[in-house]
């Protein structure tokens, strides 16, 4: 896979939900901004993820939805809403010194606190609405990371090669938890 095969225009119309009563039981949200590198990650896999399951059973099953940097309004929404979905699973690239692109599940608990922009999911309180989904209303979440090779302190789109070289990792193990 090369890099012009996954190029996404930062100006490109975020994927969100018509109608929130209409969402399926399942949501795979990628969080990320892909003016700032590898952070771009999860709006590049929901990109990706929706090209793959377009008119396939999994796509009546499962929304994805690209949150952008919005994760914490988009979660927000989730509590207030009825019905909610079942099970979140974010898509997230993250900093906790493991090798650039290793592809892991991390638990709600063991979210970095800080990341390099303010947007990030891992600032309060976007864990805490994580935490809540959880033991309050009784969704599923799991967070699947990915080790970021770095993020640059000025705006570089694109994603490094190793979190290129991850993305077929990302979705194998993003889609094995869809089947579970």
């Amino acid at each position: 896979m090369n890099r012009e095969s996954i190029h996404r225009d930062p100006a490109e119309e975020r994927i969100e939900p018509a109608d929130w009563d209409k969402l399926n039981r399942t949501l795979v949200i990628g969080c990320g901004n892909v003016l700032m590198g590898d952070d771009g990650l999860g709006p590049t896999f929901i990109k990706q993820a929706l090209k793959q399951t377009a008119g396939s059973p999994l796509a009546n099953e499962v929304t994805f939805i690209d949150a952008g940097t919005s994760i914490r309004s988009l979660l927000f929404s989730i509590v207030l809403t009825e019905p909610r979905p079942e099970r979140i699973i974010i898509v997230d690239a993250v900093d906790v010194g493991r090798a650039p692109g290793e592809v892991f599940e991390i638990s709600l608990d063991d979210i970095p606190a800080v990341k390099s922009d303010d947007f990030s999911m891992h600032q309060l309180p976007t864990s805490n609405l994580l935490k809540e989904l959880r033991e309050q209303c009784g969704v599923e979440v799991r967070v699947v990371a990915v080790q970021v090779e770095y993020i640059p302190k000025e705006i570089r789109c694109g994603l490094s090669e190793p979190l290129l070289t991850a993305l077929p990792k990302l979705q194998e193990t993003v889609f094995g938890l869809l089947t579970i």
